[in-house]
């Protein structure tokens, strides 16, 4: 449980780090969303710029299996390395958007 916790804490750090970078245009917010019961992260920005609709989701994780699973990223820098920054193991992090063919290529786990 230990584990987990602090995997709850270094998701929410990075996401916080980038959550306090507002955007450059437009009215649009950052939103945090933390299901810490179901172990569900995410950024999302939601707003409006000349008259046209923006939303979507910057980074989204989840916790499965004692693992972090990141769902998207949709930064230039890479999530993963935020974490493994934060001394998360690369063994401990799932790349969700890479397919499961490809993920033993990777450096980070496979499931």
């Amino acid at each position: 449980m230990e584990k987990i916790k602090q995997y709850q804490a270094c998701i929410q750090q990075v996401i916080e780090r980038h959550a306090s970078h507002r955007p450059a245009y437009g009215e649009v917010e950052l939103q945090t969303i933390y299901d810490t019961e179901r172990h569900h992260y995410q950024l999302v920005h939601a707003g409006w710029h000349k008259n046209q609709r923006k939303y979507g989701c910057l980074m989204h994780f989840d916790i499965i299996n004692g693992k972090i699973w990141i769902q998207h990223d949709g930064t230039e820098i890479g999530v993963a390395n935020e974490l493994v920054e934060l001394g998360i193991p690369k063994t401990e992090i799932v790349l969700a958007y890479q397919p499961p063919y490809k993920r033993p290529y990777t450096e980070f786990a496979v499931a």
